[in-house]
């Protein structure tokens, strides 16, 4: 069984927002999808959460009560305790009391909020937040769970604690999307889309990728005379398309950043 989209077509004020874009994850999977701002990742977390209508495509999603979704801004309620959020979420799927309490108990032990359960959740951290949101959006134990950038502003602890709660999650047999701008995240998952501009550039496991971006990528200690070029730290990349390596450049083992810089530049993407 999976979820998914194929050749998903969004346009947002008459302008194409997601254009033939597909996306397939397996029940007990994760899915990372990654782009810089304006790529497109939002607008499909919300496809998926059925709060974007698509102009077209084929979606295969499960019920709307059996995704669980969580906003970019975490989506819980700032004047509202933690307790009070996640008890808004289980009465909105009519849980019955019993079985909400018991859920809330154990969220809320798994996210680490036992201490602040009646705080306001405008006075906690951005971390606690931020599990707050992914609490909130398995309150009623989806089959699909899709997250906005959960770990975006997040200190490196609480970013870990994320992982470890989702990994969890698609341990359990959930299909989890998660949009991310931290690409040693996107390595995690078993699957990455990268968007550019509301297209894909690249898409699969990290080997498919790999074999999927054409020529070759190099690197050099000086900066090469070449449109395809970008920095990593004291060094430059460039991509050859063609696979003739520059002067003063040597062949490079790439990791995910660099595949993706070169898919987008095979793409027609930014220069």
């Amino acid at each position: 069984m999976s979820w998914g989209v194929l050749g998903l077509h969004v346009e947002i004020g008459g302008e194409p927002a997601l254009a033939d874009v597909d996306l397939e994850v397996g029940l007990g999977q994760i899915a990372a999808v990654v782009g810089g701002d304006g790529a497109g990742k939002t607008t499909l977390a919300r496809v998926l959460g059925r709060l974007v209508r698509p102009l077209a495509g084929r979606l295969r999603l499960p019920p709307r009560p059996s995704v669980g979704y969580q906003p970019a801004s975490s989506g819980s309620w700032p004047d509202l305790t933690v307790v009070e959020n996640l008890k808004f979420v289980a009465d909105s799927h009519r849980m019955p009391t019993a079985q909400a309490r018991s859920r809330l108990d154990e969220l809320i032990a798994a996210t680490g909020l036992d201490g602040a359960t009646d705080r306001l959740a405008a006075n906690l951290s951005g971390g606690m937040r931020q599990k707050l949101g992914v609490a909130m959006a398995l309150v009623a134990r989806p089959e699909m769970l899709v997250l906005d950038e959960p770990t975006t502003g997040v200190d490196p602890v609480s970013r870990s604690e994320l992982w470890r709660l989702v990994s969890q999650q698609a341990a359990e047999g959930t299909a989890i999307v998660m949009t991310t701008t931290y690409l040693d995240e996107a390595a995690r998952a078993g699957s990455i889309l990268a968007l550019e501009s509301g297209r894909a550039v690249a898409k699969g496991g990290l080997e498919e990728i790999r074999r999927g971006v054409p020529g070759q990528i190099y690197r050099s200690m000086k900066e090469p005379n070449a449109a395809e070029r970008w920095r990593r730290g004291p060094e430059w990349r460039v991509w050859s398309e063609t696979g003739e390596r520059p002067a003063d450049a040597s062949h490079l083992e790439p990791d995910l950043t660099d595949l993706l810089t070169a898919a987008t530049f095979a793409a027609g993407g930014r220069r």
